[in-house]
This record gives structure tokens, sequence and C-alpha cells, in this order.
């Protein structure tokens, strides 16, 4: 049977896959993202909730959506230690460690490397940042998480991945240019860029973002909140 997969952009480095009808929420940072007023956190009913890491632009809104929609939260040891603190029932919490990989319904989900800090809201160790790679049937999606550009990105580059993830936004992350080493250290072309624009800091332009793209031959696709693809 085909993979239907699909992407929705809900603004900073959260977004709402749909895996074959199961639906996925990375990193849900709405309420306090003045880019996502228009987004009804309400509506959202995932199966799963997946931290890249504790920091509060990347947490924000679980409890709250975890709480609504019963959805199971996945995370790294010390992040998900934070999570069960916050009242979430113990077996609705999932936590894995490098070299990991979660056997779910909707696919496979590893656990790898990122390059950035990590603590939780109330100023607690939340373990090492990590990214995601997915498998789904025969497609393969890469989930950077908050990251510099790292050598052990390349570790990615014969999994022949179809996406890419990857911040764009500096400051916090790697820039637009870093990340343009980072799709030929994984091999992929496609990338949708995240973790820009929120605020000051991570303001790009947009224009020279597209550029540097195009010109390494790299296909970009800038979502806007709350706009959906195909992938």
């Amino acid at each position: 049977m085909a993979n239907t997969i699909s992407v929705r952009y809900l603004g900073h480095a959260c977004f709402e896959f749909d895996f074959n009808g199961t639906k996925v929420l990375m990193d849900p940072f709405i309420t306090y993202n003045p880019l996502a007023k228009h987004i009804n956190i309400a509506e959202l009913n995932p199966d799963y909730i997946i931290l890249s890491h504790g920091h509060e632009d990347h947490v924000a809104d679980v409890a709250h959506i975890q709480q609504q929609s019963g959805a199971s939260v996945i995370a790294i040891v010390e992040t998900a230690a934070w999570v069960r603190r916050q009242g979430m029932p113990g077996d609705k919490v999932m936590e894995f460690n490098f070299g990991g990989t979660l056997n779910l319904p909707f696919g496979k989900v590893k656990m790898v490397y990122a390059l950035h800090t990590n603590s939780t809201p109330d100023g607690a160790y939340g373990g090492v940042p990590c990214g995601f790679v997915f498998t789904i049937g025969d497609k393969k999606i890469y989930f950077a998480g908050d990251t510099a550009l790292t050598l052990e990105m390349k570790l990615l580059a014969d999994l022949n991945l179809d996406w890419a993830f990857l911040p764009i936004g500096g400051h916090y992350t790697m820039d637009m240019y870093d990340a343009v080493k980072a799709s030929d250290f994984i091999n992929c072309k496609n990338i949708i860029g995240m973790h820009y624009d929120t605020f000051p800091p991570v303001t790009i332009d947009v224009e020279e973002a597209k550029r540097v793209f195009t010109d390494a031959q790299l296909n970009l696709t800038l979502l806007a909140v709350g706009e959906s693809m195909s992938l």
C-alpha cells in the first residue's frame, strides 16, 4: 500500500505529521508564538508528541495538548522525566536514548545526534538534545531539532533521506549557510526550513535563503504557518 504522508507547519520548529492517518506532533510551541496566533491548539489531536529537547520554545504546549488528546509523549530520558513531573500519565511517556529505535504502529523513529544545549523550563538538566530519523514504509525523513552544523550528520549520508527538516535561523542554531553544508553532509536535496523568523535573533532574509539553496542546487521549502504539504 502506498504511503500517504503529509506535514503541517505550526510555526518555529513545530510540525504536525500525518503518517498514513497517525498524527505526530513535533516540539509544540504555539500559544506563545505571535506568528501562530491563528492556530487553535484546542483542535490538535495528535497520537504522539515528540520532543527534540526541553527548551521552552519546544515544549510550552506539551502538557495542554497531551491532556486534551491523550497522546503518548516521546523524548530523551531526562526530558521525559520532566514530562512526567508535569502530571502526564507514566504510561503515556516513552523515553529512549541515542542509538535507540522505537518501532511504533506508524513506523520507526531513531534518535540521532544534535549539537545544542538542553534544560527544562524549571531549570533542571534535560539530558542531551537530539534529532530523529523517521522510516515510514519506503520514506525516510530527518528532523534535525535544534542543532549547529556537526560532522556527525555525515553518518546519515547513506540513508537515502527523502526529506530533511533543518533549522536555518542562526543565533541559537545553524544558519542558512551552515544548513546548506548540512544538506551536503546528509546527502539530501529536499529541505524544509524551521526555527526562523519567530523572534528578532532568528529573523532571516527569506530571499537570501532561497538564493543560497538554489545556488547549491537544493530544494528549500519555507512553509507559511498553518500551511500543509505532501511528502
